[in-house]
């Protein structure tokens, strides 16, 4: 071998080896590069500087919620167990998983049934033959207080009705059964009823139901149940058109105690339906709120305005601890039944810092402008009068002794009290009644100001000598079943003896009445 070529073989050596391993290196430092970007991290050194991640886009508003975690079998069972377990005519309101339901259950057998749920608005009726004979069913009739069971919502679209569910799912009857609750619609025709063919604890698919099988009125949604589901009923008024609905506004705040410094007041946008108003009232007990005066209607629009709380009046000896005093509300939140509330903060103000605050001012009068942003000029006042006597908002003693002929049952009352104490937009309430019993509307006005004007219009029926049979004809005539439906099953409670039963031996004709009537 000749020098030159051994001179060369060390370079082509190197060359060969060289370039591999370069290779080989680059290689190896590429696919950290990648790995640091596919999986932040992962592959990170603690020297390196982190990567910004932009954040998460916003889900749209009417994606459907998220479901509740899942059910073992074992939950799931005894989770119907409880909700099929008869309540022997009580409305039952519990916390079952992760749901918040109001409910009642019973047996039903070929003469039919109604379930109602207290103070709600809610009913269920079965009829005679709906169940073969010799057959038992047990069904139950659940209001659904938990607002991701409700439908998915677009901006033009408003819930205006409470989430009811029929139970057993898909149950199914010789005869057509009738849903029936209260919707705010300020149009019914605009609304559309609901439904979505899954049990309480599936996930929801809801979907319009036709007009042969619902029926809409003034402030009532009534549905011809072919089969049980979960029902309820959306606002959409058409293109070029505005929906609106009625809102109630109602106040709370806890009990003014002398010496007390602060008061919280709230406020609660709520859709007028009986239901939605006792969610406040059961949200307020455990703070010990208390509602303080009647509910005021509110006109609320579809139009995408959000609402305004001003306060415009303190009474002398009170400030606002607030920075604020107006405060916004959300316009979906309302338009989507999410019943919100905004609060104010008082607090007394002593003239010195020697001066007891007890000495001050025991009472306290505010107003309040709401509106929706942009129509100032079509604000409603709220004045409410807080004061720290309790007298008048005690609950009066219970009756021990039987009452006479001419008084209503204890336990009959109180059921018609809450049946005809919310107000309903149609005014097929206890103004109603007050009217059948000859008031005029100053007399009417005056009671409204009442603690509980339902009482006060049955107190009045019992002075004039009224009897059930009586107060059962006026309830037909006014088509409040529901109410004529209380007195009839109270009746058949009563030993035929009983003088609360005989007025007039006539009671069996109106009660057949009734039955072709529901």
């Amino acid at each position: 071998m000749s020098p030159q070529e051994s001179s060369v073989y060390p370079s082509q050596l190197l060359l060969l080896v060289g370039i591999p391993v370069a290779s080989a290196f680059l290689l190896v430092q590429c696919l950290l590069w990648r790995c640091s970007r596919w999986l932040p991290g992962a592959c990170r050194r603690p020297g390196d500087q982190e990567e910004t991640v932009s954040p998460p886009t916003s889900l749209p508003e009417y994606e459907p919620p998220r479901q509740g975690p899942l059910q073992t079998l074992p939950e799931v069972a005894a989770f119907y167990q409880e909700l099929y377990t008869p309540t022997r005519g009580q409305t039952i309101t519990r916390q079952l998983r992760h749901k918040l339901l109001v409910y009642s259950a019973r047996e039903v057998d070929h003469r039919g049934g109604c379930l109602m749920l207290h103070d709600m608005g809610i009913s269920l009726f079965i009829p005679p033959g709906a169940v073969a004979v010799g057959r038992q069913e047990r069904v139950s009739l659940v209001l659904v207080w938990d607002l991701t069971d409700a439908p998915p919502l677009s901006h033009r679209q408003g819930l205006v009705s409470p989430v009811v569910a029929c139970d057993p799912h898909g149950a199914s009857f010789l005869k057509p059964c009738t849903l029936t609750f209260k919707h705010c619609a300020q149009q019914p025709g605009q609304a559309c009823a609901y439904n979505s063919n899954t049990s309480l604890l599936e996930a929801k698919k809801w979907r319009p139901l036709g007009r042969p099988g619902a029926s809409i009125s003034r402030d009532e949604c009534r549905i011809l149940l072919s089969h049980f589901s979960l029902y309820t009923c959306i606002l959409e008024a058409p293109l070029g058109q505005t929906a609106r609905k009625w809102l109630q506004l109602a106040v709370f705040c806890s009990p003014l105690a002398p010496g007390q410094t602060h008061l919280q007041l709230r406020v609660y946008f709520l859709n007028n339906t009986p239901c939605a108003l006792q969610w406040a009232i059961a949200n307020e007990q455990p703070h010990g709120g208390r509602m303080r005066g009647p509910c005021q209607l509110f006109d609320f629009t579809g139009a995408r305005a959000d609402q305004c709380l001003q306060l415009k009046y303190i009474s002398e000896g009170w400030e606002n601890v607030d920075e604020s005093s107006s405060q916004l509300v959300p316009h979906l939140h309302i338009w989507h039944g999410k019943c919100p509330f905004r609060s104010f903060c008082f607090r007394r103000k002593a003239a010195n810092e020697n001066e007891d605050c007890s000495a001050l001012t025991n009472e306290i009068i505010v107003t309040m402008h709401t509106f929706q942003d942009g129509l100032e000029n079509k604000y409603m006042e709220i004045l409410r009068f807080q004061a720290s006597e309790e007298e008048s908002w005690a609950v009066p003693p219970l009756v021990s002794q039987p009452p006479p002929c001419n008084r209503l049952p204890p336990e009959l009352f109180e059921q018609l009290q809450m049946l005809l104490e919310p107000n309903s937009v149609s005014g097929n309430d206890w103004r109603r009644l007050a009217s059948h019993l000859g008031l005029c509307g100053m007399k009417i006005r005056f009671l409204s100001c009442q603690r509980s004007p339902a009482a006060a219009i049955l107190e009045l029926f019992e002075e004039q000598n009224g009897s059930l049979q009586e107060l059962h004809y006026l309830m037909t005539s006014m088509e409040r079943l529901d109410c004529a439906s209380a007195i009839q099953n109270y009746l058949n409670r009563t030993p035929r003896g009983s003088p609360a039963v005989i007025h007039g031996g006539a009671w069996e004709n109106y009660s057949l009445e009734l039955d072709e009537k529901l």
